[in-house]
């Protein structure tokens, strides 16, 4: 029997309730908007309208995968970051809030250097710091750089799928080794590297073990691994007075900070993210 669309977002919100809380209401919005090609608003507009069985079938599948601990965002196939748009698959880290500061601190430094700087974000993943700097500096030439092939063609979609072909540009690079000097000069190296720990590795919650890239995540026993390397070999590429600017984990602060300053790196700035946790560490050659 077909159902009105108001009662199968009902149905869809009390099935997600116990797992999903005070976000069940707005994922039962999205679910119901991907299932039946329509936006959040139509379908909150159309709710005394009947939808059809595929509809329903389709919302109930969508809703038995987020039962099994698969994020939203891969379900939908795309996330919004910084005001922009971004396909997302299980080849990429989902972009997140705290991920912003990161987006943040490197926007202000780049304001107040070169009028048309160019920046490296490297281990990538969907290209969300870096495309979300072209996007706001409409000067900024950008590198979108990754070890992972999926995770750069979904880069490289992104890429397209803004229309930022002509300033972007994604580039197959591992971060553990010097930088080749076919980089340039940067005024910017934006770095979201993998930094969970090994024994943090154990413990992630099911949405983030079963679903999201290894690669993306581990950061070696103490999760500094990357932080390491990168600053050791990749200021090489960076201008005079140029940025090296970090997203980092929960309390990787100090030991960042020291690794920066080991490596000659000066100005060291901290930054917290929406939560209140320093989730930016940067640093100036």
């Amino acid at each position: 029997m077909v159902k009105k669309y108001g009662d199968l977002y009902l149905q869809a919100r009390r099935a997600l309730l116990p797992t999903e809380g005070e976000n069940a209401a707005a994922a039962a919005r999205e679910l119901l908007a991907f299932a039946s090609g329509k936006s959040v608003a139509a379908v909150l507009a159309d709710a005394n309208l009947y939808a059809s069985e595929q509809i329903e079938a389709d919302l109930n599948g969508y809703v038995n995968r987020m039962l099994a601990h698969e994020p939203l965002p891969y379900i939908l196939g795309q996330w919004d970051f910084y005001g922009i748009s971004l396909e997302v698959t299980p080849d990429v880290l989902i972009p997140r809030d705290d991920t912003m500061a990161v987006t943040d601190l490197a926007l202000e430094v780049l304001r107040t250097g070169h009028p048309s700087p160019r920046v490296l974000d490297l281990c990538c993943g969907s290209g969300c710091i870096g495309l979300a700097i072209a996007h706001q500096l409409p000067d900024a030439h950008v590198t979108l750089a990754d070890i992972s092939r999926p995770a750069l063609a979904v880069a490289k979609r992104n890429i397209k799928r803004l229309k930022l072909m002509n300033r972007v540009t994604a580039i197959g690079l591992d971060a553990k080794k010097p930088a080749p000097s076919f980089v340039g000069t940067l005024d910017a190296l934006v770095c979201n590297p993998p930094y969970v720990t090994a024994e943090e590795m154990t413990q992630l919650e099911p949405s983030v073990r079963d679903y999201e890239p290894a690669l993306a995540l581990d950061g070696g026993a103490d999760g500094l691994d990357f932080y390491r390397s990168i600053s050791a070999n990749w200021g090489s590429a960076l201008r005079k007075s140029g940025w090296l600017v970090y997203e980092i984990g929960k309390g990787q602060e100090q030991d960042v900070a020291a690794i920066l300053r080991q490596q000659g790196f000066s100005q060291i700035i901290q930054q917290m993210d929406g939560n209140g946790i320093v989730r930016v560490v940067a640093g100036q050659k």
